[in-house]
């Protein structure tokens, strides 16, 4: 029987949403086959292994190895590769993070495979592997077929939701591939960023700010509604970002992050296709703006259709009143 094989990334000892969109996918893509997980980490990371369950892993392989406290690519490729030859994997499937953008191309290399980076679905066409890869900001879709056993495949963060479908995620141990603490490639430092603000491909509820806002300074009404909601983090067009509003960071869209939050808040945001394409799997989508006839609200499950300095503090208001009932 093939089984498509995932890789669960893990970021100091937490496991990553991209690890559950990775599990989802190939969950989608096995069908009635098995899935296997890989999650690897320094001891106590198998206590994540039955979320990897819960998203469709019929056996989560576990490699608990101090020399996998940080990122080691090499290591990781080893036993990837190893994973890949052992569970005779058709697919391997990986997330498009910079984690993953590291050790895909070197899991192919030691499969002798061809690698389809950065896809936005993926799919069996008879025998052969075919993804989706948006090219030229989106304008134009690219189909990338494989033919190779086993294929690997790295998907974009956003595109494929994780979706909860449980199986019996059995845990197996996994041993290393030789020694990871002896890698060439060795990691010596983890910096964090501003670790109190969510992030983007994280956050179950984003609120994102366009042009619409008219300045920078204006961005204060987003970041309180963000703020009201507790668990929110801040978004921007692109637009918005090439200006000088907000950082490059907080982009959303086809150039930018792609996002897949329980609750997506457009405010101002006119809907320019390359943004839908960084939001539009978001679970529901709300969009506010005065522009009634603004592509957003195409896509959008509720709308409105006001001022945005009229409409985003009562709503501020009235998500702290509901918070504060709670």
């Amino acid at each position: 029987m093939p089984t498509i094989l995932a890789f669960a990334e893990a970021r100091a000892g937490q496991l990553r949403k991209v690890a559950l969109e990775a599990v989802t996918a190939a969950r989608q893509l096995a069908g009635g086959d098995q899935v296997h997980a890989v999650l690897v980490g320094e001891g106590g990371i198998g206590a994540h292994a039955a979320a990897l369950g819960q998203h469709g892993a019929d056996v989560v392989h576990v490699c608990e190895h101090a020399g996998f406290a940080r990122h080691n690519p090499e290591a990781l490729a080893a036993l990837l590769a190893a994973a890949a030859n052992t569970t005779g994997a058709r697919v391997v499937v990986l997330p498009a993070s910079a984690h993953g953008k590291d050790v895909a191309p070197r899991v192919a290399a030691k499969l002798k495979v061809g690698l389809a980076a950065d896809l936005t679905s993926v799919a069996f066409e008879g025998d052969a592997i075919v993804g989706r890869h948006p090219v030229n900001t989106g304008k134009v879709l690219a189909t990338v077929t494989l033919t190779a056993k086993p294929a690997v495949v790295t998907m974009r963060p956003g595109a494929v939701p994780p979706a909860a479908q449980p199986k019996a995620g059995t845990v197996q141990a996994l041993a290393p591939v030789g020694d990871p603490s002896a890698s060439r490639v060795v990691t010596t430092t983890l910096v964090q960023g501003n670790t109190a603000k969510l992030d983007l491909g994280e956050a179950p509820v984003i609120v994102t700010g366009g042009r619409g806002l008219k300045a920078a300074e204006h961005f204060a009404i987003v970041e309180a509604l963000a703020e009201a909601f507790g668990n929110a983090a801040v978004g921007a067009t692109r637009a918005v970002t090439d200006d000088g509003w907000r950082p490059h960071s907080d982009q959303i869209g086809q150039t930018g992050r792609l996002v897949s939050p329980d609750l997506y808040i457009a405010v101002g945001v006119s809907g320019a296709i390359q943004h839908l394409a960084g939001m539009r799997n978001s679970k529901t989508i709300v969009a506010i703006n005065k522009d009634k006839e603004a592509p957003i609200f195409k896509i959008a499950d509720y709308g409105i259709a006001g001022d945005a300095f009229e409409v985003v503090p009562k709503l501020t208001e009235a998500v702290k009143a509901a918070r504060a009932q709670s």
